[in-house]
């Protein structure tokens, strides 16, 4: 079962368990403010990707639309889910193309999709804000077609463990994560008839190699899974 974790420690910040309510609150300074998590997994889910071309993309929790910029002029058809609705004005105005749609949605409920139409689902900076990882992963796989890819990219366990949080600055607040371990990952995938494919850590320094990482944990987890012919 996964644990809500406790904040830094310092009592500087008010920890906010509403999580559509916070994004909704950092959504105007969110590609502003300087964020190295948002920056490193943007990174690695451009790494990660396959080459989107034909394909229908799903994207859940797509926030400000960092990824559906990139994958719109790649991509056969987008799909961004999210609940914040500040956050997906902001997805919009970035891709507004007629292949594009974006979604309000809460993705712990069941993704009002088409079953088996997509060939690739990203989540990204979300599960860490989820308890449970089966209804989201079910969701993402009842979409997925035979052979789709999924990428996870999460603030890593270890962080998370350690009291890490997505924090709003000009608001002085934390937004409530859960950890969850590489195998609860595996785990929830594997019951939903997705196969692991690869899994991955990433530092600050694949970004900036004069960067001095204090921390020794990766900042980043990635996990690739591919659906089933059985799932």
């Amino acid at each position: 079962m996964a644990q809500a974790m406790k904040g830094t420690g310092d009592g500087s910040a008010r920890v906010e368990r509403d999580v559509r309510l916070a994004y909704d609150t950092w959504s105007g300074t969110y590609d502003s403010q300087p964020n190295a998590t948002r920056d490193l997994s943007t990174y690695v889910v451009r790494r990660l990707v396959p080459d989107p071309v034909g394909l229908t993309v799903v994207e859940a929790g797509c926030g400000t639309g960092v990824n559906s910029s990139w994958l719109a002029p790649r991509c056969e058809r987008l799909i961004g889910l999210d609940s914040s609705p500040g956050m997906l004005a902001i997805a919009r105005a970035k891709a507004n193309q007629p292949h594009v749609r974006f979604v309000r949605h809460d993705i712990r409920e069941p993704w009002l999709l088409k079953e088996a139409s997509a060939g690739l689902v990203l989540i990204n900076l979300v599960l860490e804000h989820i308890e449970s990882l089966a209804p989201v992963l079910r969701g993402a796989s009842r979409v997925m077609h035979e052979g789709a890819t999924l990428i996870i990219s999460e603030l890593h366990p270890n962080r998370v463990a350690a009291g890490a949080r997505a924090r709003i600055r000009s608001e002085g607040l934390e937004i409530v994560n859960f950890l969850h371990t590489v195998g609860d990952y595996v785990a929830a995938a594997r019951k939903s008839g997705l196969r692991p494919v690869s899994i991955g850590e990433w530092s600050k320094q694949v970004l900036d190699d004069t960067l001095v990482d204090t921390d020794d944990d990766p900042l980043i987890l990635s996990l690739c899974f591919e659906k089933d012919s059985a799932g």
